[in-house]
């Protein structure tokens, strides 16, 4: 057999390589290994699952039909019911599940309760079938009650406005009067709560009638007082606006017109105050148009000025009768002309200030009217405030009185909502227990449970039990496997295996002979093929300088490493090499009582004195096998094997035999395998199937590994090949029994090394 490349024996498995995956294929090797848990946890629980439902009392479920209907409107679209479903999705949703709560509602049991007297029959209270005899017994009507919402329910059906009442009960009769009870009763209740609300709120409709009417004859008697008050009785306020618009646009016209001719008084009066007195034909050309007087007047002083003048330009004097009456003529013109112009400056200011009083007199007739525009204005804001508060109270006593007139028809009309589409009828076949479910179903779990329980056995086993699982917990080569073949030590079980004895897989020949030398008295059996399996690996591992030296040690006490030396030890020896079997177990010796030799004699005394060890070096039974036992027992055994001595004594073997085989004690409790795999050539981890535990032999290569030993591979001993798990490549090396019977397996291919 040779190792497995894919390992690389130089490497540790990971720290949690311990809890490896779980396969498929590891699965379904657990559940055919403990298939018989499977089996009996499936009887056992679909057994009770049976037993249990036929012990089951058996329910029988009325069931009716309710139909929440839209309300009707006999009296014409705007007459409103209590209960208004004609609202929006949300709204209809919300008004369903109100009355679910409703027909499930404590109020509604007690009723029915009550009316059918269910505090007091024993049957309905502990649910009990038709004809059971049972003692009077009663309960609180709100316990019944509870009880009875306890078997209760409702069901909407989809796309629809119905739902499904169901009450469950072990006499059906009982069920269905239960049930028709519930449903009239939840009908009944649905219309008088309609119609007591239609009372509260036919009483509140009428109170506020009269409140109404009331404050509507108020309002009415105030806008009149009002009225009468601010004398608007007779003209509406838009005539008077009217009125008041009209007279503001003519005053605001005569005082415009008034304001241009007093500003065109105010310019002659300012032209004529331009006037000299001491040159009067200074006055205005359009003053003199204006007035015919002072127009001549003006002519006549122009002419005797003119006179004058031409007198003087005579050349008369100033005394010259001519000139002095033309003087008179001037003076006299003169002062007519300036009495005239004083006489029309006097009748201007006149005018001016007649003017100046008629704008006075139209702005301030302007300004009254809107003094009383603003007023009026005033006057309307309150009057449409108390107009509104009239108008606003004629409309709610119009609303709520019609209002009332329509709640006393909708309550004589006594409409319901909701009706009864299917009363509930006698139920024939109980709805529980369904027997075929509960049966299947227990064998389901029964058949979960089973395999849970296999996988769980097979995984809280943490001991190494395959060789795949050897390679792959500890990450070293696999060298073989040796089968188990000692009567006298019980073979570890696996979980989930039957307790009967069985018989080893490799019996020995006889008692007076030990079943680790089966190697040699029977050398064609499975034991023999598989040690000589187990020794062309060891060559293989190093085929250009094999191995002079093997350590064979084991992590725990009871894993078989002296029965695997011994057996390699023969095997090699079997192969025409001359080899040695030197016991290093100090602790608990056994290669002497293998070979039937006395332990008087041995590493220890070879120690001390060299020249003794071919003395303590005695042949054995098997040719070309020598022993080399313990000797007495130091109390220092790990100090002696650390030795130069011990060295020394090593490279002696070495010089007399072609291979030298050591037993050493376990690595776990002691050190001294530690200190023997740092003098040899490589080191054999032997590892019970069934036996080891992963973490201890994990702990094991590590302790090796930290010393630096080289660890040849691992052996798995005391293989019983009647377990599952072990593939039929080794069947025919195990289970031949050449001697003892027929064989198991047809024969097949033998070992490579078998020849030799």
């Amino acid at each position: 057999m040779a190792p497995n490349p894919s390992i690389f024996p130089n490497q540790l498995p990971p720290a949690d390589s311990g809890a490896s995956s779980i396969s498929l294929s590891a699965l379904v090797a657990s559940v055919r290994k403990h298939w018989l848990i499977v089996v009996i946890v499936t009887i056992v629980v679909g057994l009770a699952s049976a037993f249990y439902t036929m012990g089951q009392t058996r329910v029988y479920q009325a069931q009716g039909t309710i139909l929440f209907d839209q309300p009707l409107r006999p009296l014409g679209k705007e007459v409103q019911t209590v209960v208004d479903m004609s609202g929006d999705y949300l709204n209809k949703k919300e008004y369903y599940k109100t009355q679910y709560w409703v027909i499930q509602s404590q109020r509604l049991s007690i009723g029915v309760v009550q009316q059918l007297g269910l505090q007091r029959d024993a049957a309905f209270l502990t649910n009990s079938p038709p004809g059971a005899k049972l003692p009077p017994y009663s309960v609180p009507v709100e316990d019944a009650a509870r009880r009875l919402r306890y078997r209760l329910e409702v069901e909407p059906i989809r796309d629809s406005a119905l739902a499904t009442v169901s009450f469950s009960d072990a006499d059906p009769a009982r069920a269905q009067r239960i049930l028709g009870t519930l449903m009239d009763l939840y009908v009944q209740s649905n219309l008088d709560d309609a119609l007591d609300a239609m009372n509260v709120a036919g009483d509140w409709l009428g109170n506020q009638v009269q409140s109404l009417k009331t404050e509507l004859e108020a309002s009415e008697m105030a806008l009149h007082d009002y009225k009468k008050d601010k004398n608007i009785l007779s003209v509406s306020m838009d005539d008077q606006y009217n009125m008041l618009r009209g007279e503001i646009q003519q005053l605001n016209a005569s005082l415009t017109t008034n304001r241009a001719a007093r500003e065109q008084i105010a310019a002659r009066r300012g032209e004529l105050l331009k006037i000299n007195p001491e040159d009067p034909s200074s006055v205005p050309a359009t003053d003199l148009f204006n007035d015919p007087l002072l127009a001549r007047l003006r002519s006549d002083y122009i002419a005797a000025t003119t006179q004058k003048e031409v007198l003087l330009a005579s050349g008369k004097g100033t005394s010259h009768p001519q000139v002095a009456a033309a003087q008179a003529q001037v003076d006299t013109t003169k002062t007519a002309l300036l009495d005239e112009v004083r006489n029309v400056q006097g009748a201007v200011d006149h005018d001016f200030n007649v003017a100046s009083r008629t704008v006075a007199g139209l702005t301030g007739l302007l300004e009254d009217a809107k003094q009383r525009a603003l007023e009026l204005n005033l006057l309307e804001i309150e009057y449409n405030r108390m107009a509104r508060a009239k108008e606003n109270n004629e409309k709610l006593y119009g609303i709520v009185t019609e209002r009332s007139k329509e709640n006393d028809l909708t309550r004589m009309l006594r409409f319901n909502n909701i009706h009864i589409v299917d009363r509930p009828i006698l139920p024939r076949r109980p709805i529980s227990p369904n027997v075929p479910l509960n049966i299947g179903s227990g064998i389901a779990l029964g058949l979960a449970l089973g395999l849970i329980g296999a996988i769980g056995r097979e995984q809280l086993d943490r001991t190494l039990k395959t060789p795949d699982e050897t390679e792959r917990e500890l990450g070293l080569p696999f060298l073989g496997l040796l089968p188990l073949l000692d009567t006298h030590v019980a073979p570890r079980k696996p979980y989930g295996r039957s307790r009967r004895r069985r018989d080893p897989v490799e019996p020995p020949p006889d008692k007076d002979v030990p079943p680790e030398l089966m190697v040699h008295v029977r050398p064609t059996s499975g034991l023999a093929e598989a040690a000589r399996a187990v020794r062309t690996n060891v060559l293989f591992m190093s085929p250009d300088k094999p191995y002079r030296t093997l350590l064979v040690t084991s992590a725990a006490p009871g894993e078989g490493k002296t029965t695997v030396a011994c057996c390699l030890a023969v095997a090699i020896s079997q192969a025409g090499k001359s080899v040695i079997l030197v016991d290093c177990d100090m602790r608990r010796p056994r290669v002497h009582r293998i070979f039937g030799l006395d332990n008087d004699i041995g590493v220890t005394t070879a120690i001390l004195d060299a020249d003794s060890l071919a003395a303590t070096v005695r042949p054995t039974s098997v040719p070309s096998l020598s022993v080399l036992t313990t000797g007495p027992i130091p109390p220092n055994p790990a100090e002696i094997l650390h030795s130069d001595a011990f060295e020394r004594l090593l490279a002696n073997l070495q010089e007399q035999f072609d291979a030298v085989i050591i037993d050493s004690p376990p690595i776990a409790p002691v050190t001294d395998a530690a200190v023997l795999s740092k003098r040899v050539d490589g080191t054999i981890l032997v590892v019970r199937a069934f036996g080891t535990r992963k973490d201890v032999a994990r702990r094991a290569v590590r302790a090796l590994r930290d010393v630096g030993s080289n660890i040849v591979g691992t052996i798995l001993n005391a293989v019983n090949f009647e377990e599952r798990g072990y593939g039929g490549y080794y069947q025919y090396y195990y289970y031949r029994k050449a001697g003892y019977g027929p064989d198991r397996v047809p024969p097949a291919k033998s070992s490579p090394d078998a020849s030799t």
